[in-house]
Parts: structure tokens; C-alpha cells; sequence
């Protein structure tokens, strides 16, 4: 039997494979645990966006010889920093917030939809009766409000005799001009 020395090659590559992925695993454990709650929480489309570009890159780093942990690992503490630079900042400032991120959008008013916002927004019918149903609401008329929220939750308000104008916390909720109750 002969010694076939592209075999070794093999498992040392699958060996660095392995090494690589636990290096990468504690890095982006101890790099999220750094970056704080809200790294890991409902994730908004930047967020998402983030999370997606952390998860190539890592990939790129074990998988890919020609990029090295070191260089993998670069880009994603630099988009850790950027995603706290543009947390940091969209908490001082509602204009550059407003900039990033997405406003929540009231999808149906005192039990009738809104057509418009569910067309633009790309939300179902079907999907804002599945929200109500979660909520223990059979008929759309037992909501007093359905807003499609940043992280792309559905959030239900039951119904009540509050005005939308009473509402403190529908403020930064976008709707249509003139909604009136």
C-alpha cells in the first residue's frame, strides 16, 4: 500500500477548517457580547442586512485560503463598529434616524385597511388577519390598530374609544393625511 500525501493535505485542510470555524464561532460570540442586547434582539433591515454580511465573511475566513482570519475578522469588527457608530448616532438624532431606518406604518385603522400603506408596504390582507388571530382578535373590527413595525413585526393594538390623536405612542407611526377617530 502506498502513502498517498494529497490524503494528508486533505485532513489538514478539514483540520484548519475546524480550527478556523471555533476561532471565528468565539469571535463573533465575544465581539456580539461586546456590541450589547440589542445586536441580538427583533433585528430591523439594517440589522438584518449586518448579520448577513457578518455570516459571508466568516464564511469567507474558513472556507476561502485567500482571505485569512485576521482580514475576515477586520471586516467584521469594522462593521461592528459602523453598526454602533449608526445605533450611537440614531439615538441622539431623529433626523438621522429617520435617514437609516424605516418608520413603522399603521396598516389598519379602527378595523378597515389601509390599502395604500398594505400595497406600498407589501403586507397581505392575509397577513394582518394572521397577526389578529395571534392576538385573539376574530374580526378585523376588535382592532383599533395594526403598524407594521421596523423589525418587520405586526404589532395589534385591541380596540378601544382612543383616538389616534390621544395616542402618544402612534406619533411616529406613518399614516395617511386626514385619518380621522
Amino acid at each position: 500500500m502506498e502513502f498517498d500525501p494529497s490524503l494528508l493535505a486533505h485532513h489538514s485542510r478539514l483540520a484548519e477548517v475546524a480550527i478556523l470555524s471555533l476561532a471565528f464561532y468565539v469571535t463573533i460570540v465575544v465581539l456580539t457580547r461586546l456590541s450589547g442586547k440589542r445586536t441580538t434582539s427583533q433585528m430591523n433591515n439594517f440589522d438584518w442586512i449586518i448579520t448577513v454580511v457578518v455570516g459571508s465573511l466568516a464564511a469567507s475566513g474558513i472556507l476561502l485560503r485567500d482571505v485569512s482570519y485576521a482580514e475576515a475578522t477586520a471586516a467584521i469588527v469594522a462593521l461592528g463598529v459602523c453598526q454602533y457608530a449608526v445605533t450611537f448616532v440614531s439615538v441622539r438624532s431623529s433626523t438621522f434616524t429617520k435617514a437609516v431606518k424605516a418608520e413603522p406604518t399603521l396598516l389598519l385603522h379602527k378595523g378597515t385597511f389601509i390599502d395604500d400603506a398594505l400595497k406600498r408596504t407589501r403586507v397581505t390582507r392575509s397577513e394582518v388577519e394572521s397577526a389578529l388571530r395571534q392576538e385573539g382578535i376574530v374580526d378585523p373590527a376588535g382592532a383599533n390598530w395594526v403598524i407594521l413595525e421596523t423589525d418587520g413585526t405586526l404589532a395589534v393594538i385591541p380596540r378601544s374609544d382612543t383616538p389616534l390623536a390621544d395616542a402618544p405612542v402612534m406619533e411616529s407611526v406613518e399614516r395617511p393625511d386626514g385619518l380621522t377617530a
